[in-house]
């Protein structure tokens, strides 16, 4: 998660903290007017409509006291779903044994994309285990993973 993203999600967790409502992450897309804020959240029972109809209310509204963000944006308030983003060790560790997909913001050996089984999972890095064996990457190298559902 970016600089920006992490401001974000300072701002707004307390909010959303206060729904008894958990801040899974923040995406942050910059593209002029087109940008998208997209805000994910859980609660035990899961996320529906009406919650994330209330948590956009409220998220809204400390966000245009607060203004972190200075360009037109859309804000998205959404349910992790299955294919669930992974923003913290703790949701890497709580999906050891299951495949995920990775993205790197540079490359390595030629490669940004990464898919395989999550073996482990420290307070630094991740061991991915694909067709070439076992890697590490530390949380800094990582731009955006998610867990692969298998149907």
């Amino acid at each position: 998660m970016g600089q920006r993203e992490e401001q974000i999600q300072e701002i707004i967790k307390p909010a959303i903290t206060a729904m008894d409502v958990e801040l899974v992450g923040v995406e942050f897309h910059g593209q002029g007017k087109h940008s998208l804020l997209r805000v994910y959240i859980d609660r035990e029972g899961g996320v529906d409509a009406d919650l994330c109809a209330e948590v956009s209310y409220q998220v809204s509204a400390v966000l245009d006291i607060e203004d972190p963000i200075s360009e037109e944006y859309t804000l998205e308030i959404s349910s992790p779903g299955i294919d669930r983003p992974l923003f913290t060790p703790e949701h890497y560790l709580k999906q050891i044994g299951k495949e995920i997909n990775l993205h790197l913001a540079r490359a390595r050996d030629g490669r940004r994309k990464f898919r395989g089984v999550l073996t482990g999972a420290t307070a630094e890095k991740i061991t991915l285990e694909d067709e070439n064996g076992h890697a590490e990457f530390s949380y800094s190298e990582i731009n955006k993973a998610n867990v692969i559902h298998r149907w």
